[in-house]
């Protein structure tokens, strides 16, 4: 289901504007890892995920979207599952460590709406990472952030930082979600340079 919906909406994408993708170099060929992108609505988790194909991306998603029930079923089925932000559980770092062992890749968008939301999420990335000994892939994205803003024809850009590899020690976790966010607004900077 994952590849088929994936193929098809790259392919639907392409009507409204064209996807830049720079530095793809910096993805990993084998194994897994932890990519965080920045944030702003929901088109730009599309647009990472075809990007990445053939490989399957499985999101970290607010669980608030998961009470919809056919939206709930549509989020499972391109392999996002629900994490609490408010009342983060074991699930925050049981699953997507789980997915990480079985090599899969795990997508965390970090830019939250607040900013203790933000670097929750942030040290929350570094944690996993750590956790199972997996690289970080920042990335940023820029282009259309809704529905309606697909209809403008707006081109969307996407760029790859180098590989950020986690040190094991847990009180380097604060300089760790310190660096990645240098990373991220870095990267936001070099890719709305060339929008």
């Amino acid at each position: 289901m994952y590849q088929f919906a994936a193929y098809s909406l790259k392919c639907i994408l392409r009507v409204f504007g064209k996807l830049h993708v720079y530095d793809k170099q910096n993805i990993p060929k084998e194994g897994p890892y932890v990519i965080t992108c920045t944030h702003t609505g929901w088109v730009d988790v599309l647009y990472l995920g075809i990007t990445l194909l053939p490989n399957k991306i499985h999101f970290m998603a607010k669980k608030q979207l998961f009470t919809n029930k056919l939206i709930g079923w549509f989020l499972r089925k391109f392999n996002a599952f629900p994490v609490d932000r408010a009342n983060p559980g074991p699930s925050v770092l049981k699953i997507p460590s789980r997915l990480l062992a079985q090599g899969e890749i795990v997508g965390i968008f970090p830019s939250g709406t607040r900013i203790e939301e933000q670097t929750a999420l942030k040290q929350g990335a570094i944690t996993i990472a750590q956790r199972s000994k997996v690289p970080i892939i920042p990335a940023a994205y820029v282009g259309p952030n809704s529905f309606k803003e697909l209809f403008i024809k707006r081109d969307a850009y996407i760029i790859f930082g180098e590989p950020l590899h986690i040190s094991n020690l847990k009180e380097q976790r604060a300089n760790f979600t310190n660096l990645l966010e240098e990373k991220m607004n870095t990267l936001l900077q070099k890719i709305q340079f060339k929008n």
